[in-house]
């Protein structure tokens, strides 16, 4: 695997067009290589949609690790608290978690199409068509409406469009998630590899206690994330002080979604150390893919 003097460069966590990424498969591991990256994670939203894409387009020299991020809930308190795991390596075939992650999909489908009505019902003008064929084939979210709501003039920014007034209060409306025990467990049956991501990102909202993490690394969950742009110093040292109390690996990457944010590919990475326990970790037969050119 190629690299720098400094080793090689390892970014676990990327979108693409087939959720809610500006760029699309292809173009984003085009991206990667640019940007010096050696292996890239794609961990779209509840989708292996992109894999196929971004396999064939993988430039020489880059490795892929195939990936998705899973929209969870911990139901230990009330209101649950959402929360996303990182699912490596695993069957994108095994039933049960196909089943589910089709069914998170649809729910998100609905849920932006109903936020949209709401927005329409309140004289905004935006276009479900529109806001559709925007996602480009992936799944809608939020930020598909942020954009529309950029086009149509009303913010300049995505960041302000999830403010309190719009959709971060105003027009947010539940979604469905996957309890995250059953989450662990469907990634483990499918031969994956789950890490818990940005666990400690406060800014985002409510975060969950350390005894979950505790119970979750005995239910088998492999890592955390701890270098994201949503943690601070100390909560990165926190979580990597939490992961090496449990014997979980550590992550860092990117969490890169194109034009909606303004974090760069390789902003955060990970030890090599760290991504072989996840290739080690794997059962599947869902392998790395290195394109030699």
């Amino acid at each position: 695997m190629p690299g720098t003097g400094d080793g090689p460069r390892i970014d676990l966590h990327t979108h693409s067009t087939a959720s809610d990424g500006t760029l699309t498969p292809a173009e984003l591991v085009r991206a990667a290589s640019a940007a010096g990256l050696d292996v890239l994670a794609i961990t779209d939203h509840d989708t292996t949609a992109g894999w196929s894409e971004a396999v064939r387009a993988l430039p020489p020299g880059l490795t892929l690790l195939r990936g998705a991020e899973l929209s969870c809930r911990w139901y230990g308190t009330e209101p649950a608290i959402p929360l996303h795991l990182l699912g490596y390596l695993f069957d994108p075939e095994s039933p049960e978690l196909v089943a589910e992650l089709s069914r998170i999909r649809a729910s998100r489908e609905v849920r932006a199409e109903r936020i949209v009505a709401r927005l329409r019902a309140d004289g905004v003008d935006v276009s479900w068509p529109e806001i559709r064929t925007s996602a480009a084939g992936g799944t809608v979210g939020r930020p598909h409406i942020a954009q529309a709501l950029i086009r149509a003039g009303l913010v300049r920014t995505t960041t302000e469009a999830f403010r309190p007034e719009w959709l971060g209060e105003r027009y947010r409306l539940p979604k469905e998630d996957i309890d995250v025990f059953r989450a662990v467990r469907l990634l483990r049956q499918a031969g994956g590899v789950p890490v818990f991501a940005h666990p400690r990102a406060s800014r985002r909202g409510r975060i969950v206690p350390d005894r979950l993490i505790v119970e979750l690394a005995a239910a088998g969950l492999a890592g955390l994330e701890a270098d994201h742009e949503d943690h601070s110093a100390a909560e990165r040292e926190h979580v990597r002080a939490l992961a090496g109390e449990l014997g979980l690996l550590v992550t860092g990457s990117s969490d890169f979604h194109g034009t909606h944010k303004t974090v760069r590919l390789g902003a955060h990475t990970t030890a090599v150390e760290a991504y072989e326990r996840i290739v080690a970790g794997a059962t599947s037969g869902v392998v790395p893919v290195t394109s030699v050119g």
